[in-house]
């Protein structure tokens, strides 16, 4: 497999569930915050981003914030979350990634990392070595030349995606 594809794909975040996340052996799970759970103009969280975290919460995930935004953007998000979280992550290096899985005591292997961007969220999770990455699409993108440059180069990574997902569908039907 492609170091830039990920492993899963889905529409929105809500469709990452907990019972999803057991299947797969992941007890804890990165998150970006901008475009993957809210738009860079939600300052907080929303009702369906709460919800979502307390249903992780109750399901004995471990989630933890890490974006390249700066700190007071996080900390504003994840205030009253009470959610580990870090600013300024330098995402695709897996560094400050590394050092919040040994604070919380949780190896590599039964994280995973959620964002919508693969040369940020993807590499991070393979450079960190985690069970699993996970992309979603963009909220609401930015329209500037490096964030449509960007997801233009983006575009045969999930073509590959998609192209393997439906492969594996197709052999799945034909054992049945």
């Amino acid at each position: 497999m492609s170091f830039s594809v990920p492993d899963y794909f889905f529409e929105h975040f809500d469709q990452i569930t907990p019972s999803f996340l057991h299947s797969i052996g992941v007890r804890a799970l990165f998150c970006d915050i901008d475009n993957t759970l809210v738009t860079y103009d939600d300052p907080l969280p929303t009702p369906a981003v709460i919800a979502w975290l307390e249903e992780m919460h109750q399901a004995g995930i471990t989630v933890m914030f890490l974006s390249n935004n700066d700190t007071v953007r996080v900390q504003q998000f994840c205030e009253k979350t009470a959610l580990l979280s870090c600013p300024h992550a330098h995402k695709p290096l897996p560094g400050k990634a590394k050092k919040m899985l040994k604070q919380m005591n949780i190896d590599k292997k039964e994280s995973a990392i959620l964002g919508d961007q693969i040369f940020t969220d993807v590499w991070t999770g393979r450079f960190l070595g985690v069970k699993a990455t996970i992309l979603v699409p963009p909220i609401k993108d930015k329209k500037t030349f490096f964030f449509r440059l960007k997801r233009r180069l983006e575009k045969p990574f999930l073509a590959a995606y998609h192209r393997r997902t439906r492969r594996i569908k197709k052999e799945k039907q034909r054992r049945t």
